[in-house]
């Protein structure tokens, strides 16, 4: 999947940015998925005493809520942007916040010093209010998400790439930079989606329950060894796919 995130100060122009470049992928064929990080400390979309805040309650794992329209998802935890795309199938998804996240970002802003406050090497774009009086930012182009979402579509369309892997960054940087700096330098040109080590070097996969487990380099080449290691003592190994199943129940 390819992620991108429109972020910028409240009362900025972000959601507007986002439902106008989400209807524009939508007509170009395709599937787009958003998400909206709310920042509201007790924000929930139960009711305490209805049946499914009770469901919700007692249970230690997922609740699902299904009406005559629609069905949601009721979780016990935060979870992580990772988490989150884990449960996604799209083709672009379009985060509203999250703007710490090494993504390629699109800013909205109000005026040039909210901009200049949020704006980094990530930044490709910048929409939002600022847009009704200004089209340009240094060398930073700023598009009416109204008027010029066409041309906004297509710079998303060029620039956004595959999510990056999220490592921790004390453990990983294999490449020799981080997440952050992996996603400014694809950003600028000056690396490929495909220069991230930790999707071509994957010798081996790690599933519980049925989800992936992402593993830094280290973690990844030790468990490789160790495994490899050992099976080499086995009478009849071979070289070829190996396959373990474990029950940890």
């Amino acid at each position: 999947m390819k992620v991108l995130s429109v972020g910028g100060f409240s009362q900025s122009g972000k959601t507007t940015t986002v439902i106008n470049l989400t209807e524009e992928l939508k007509k170009r064929g395709y599937r787009v998925v958003t998400i909206k990080d709310i920042h509201f400390q007790n924000f929930t979309m139960e009711t305490e005493g209805s049946d499914s805040w009770k469901h919700w309650q007692a249970s230690e794992d997922v609740v699902f809520a299904r009406g005559q329209e629609e069905t949601y998802q009721i979780w016990h935890k935060k979870l992580s942007l990772r988490e989150m795309l884990e449960h996604l199938s799209a083709d672009y998804v379009i985060v509203e916040g999250m703007k710490s996240f090494p993504l390629p970002h699109i800013l909205c802003a109000s005026s040039f010093d909210d901009l200049e406050k949020l704006l980094d090497d990530t930044t490709f774009a910048a929409s939002g209010i600022l847009a009704n009086e200004h089209n340009k930012y240094k060398n930073l182009r700023i598009y009416d998400a109204k008027k010029e979402v066409k041309e906004l579509a297509d710079l998303v369309e060029e620039k956004v790439f595959e999510v990056l892997p999220y490592a921790n960054p004390e453990c990983c940087q294999e490449c020799g930079m981080t997440c952050a700096e992996m996603c400014t330098e694809i950003l600028k040109g000056n690396k490929k989606r495909e220069d991230c080590v930790m999707d071509n070097k994957e010798k081996i996969e790690v599933t519980i329950n049925d989800k992936k487990i992402t593993m830094v380099p280290f973690v990844h080449n030790m468990i490789y060894d160790v495994i490899i290691g050992m099976l080499q003592n086995l009478k009849g190994f071979e070289k070829g796919d190996i396959r373990i199943e474990i029950n940890n129940k």
